[in-house]
């Protein structure tokens, strides 16, 4: 028997009790990793059980679009991921690391920052975890659009220093993104839910 008042399809938040909690990794960068010892809701009684958390504030990702000459064209950075072992096609992005900032603030940041672009329309795309078993991040998606470019004084460093801007029609980057070319999740996700909505539209 199910509750009829539970939307099924919809994400419902609330923590299980925490026992307790150790940091295995803390410094002064925005990421930790913690382990907690968690047990059911409603019973006491249960054998505490460990889960790994890597504490993440989010991030914030931009589908920046150009229309030209009738095509809609998308703003890419091909950029090196040491995790990933290689260099990854990502949309423009950062991590929302100011306390209390908005995440579109964020967006418009990274935009100057990454790629020294300014958008005039700013729309809400979709906020999705990336791995919800074992890290806190969400992604907050953004579509930008009335682009222009703009000068900048932010000096990149480390991959950001080594980072490639490329501009694709985004009908090639949906052909990329679904035979497998482009594996980085939130073009992915982005790309495929623009493409959604517009054809509701």
């Amino acid at each position: 028997m199910t509750d009829d008042s539970v939307d099924e399809l919809a994400d419902t938040p609330g923590g299980w009790p925490v026992v307790d909690s150790t940091d295995l990794h803390r410094d002064d960068w925005v990421v930790a990793l913690r382990r907690d010892r968690i047990r059911p809701p409603g019973d006491a009684g249960a054998e505490p059980f460990g889960r790994l958390v890597v504490e993440h504030p989010g991030a914030a990702m931009i589908l920046a679009i150009d229309e030209r000459d009738g095509v809609e064209q998308v703003c890419l950075i091909r950029q090196y991921r040491h995790p990933g072992g290689g260099i990854f096609v990502e949309l423009p992005a950062g991590i929302c690391d100011v306390p209390g900032e908005d995440p579109v603030e964020t967006a418009k940041r990274e935009l100057r920052e990454e790629v020294s672009l300014e958008a005039a329309e700013w729309q809400h795309l979709l906020t999705s975890y990336p791995s919800v078993g074992i890290t806190s991040e969400v992604h907050h998606l953004y579509v930008a659009r009335g682009l222009r470019a703009v000068d900048t004084d932010y000096v990149a460093e480390h991959e950001e220093a080594h980072l490639e801007v490329v501009w694709a029609p985004l009908s090639d980057v949906l052909d990329a993104v679904l035979d497998g070319r482009i594996m980085e999740g939130p073009v992915a996700i982005a790309v495929l839910a623009y493409a959604a909505v517009q054809s509701r539209s």
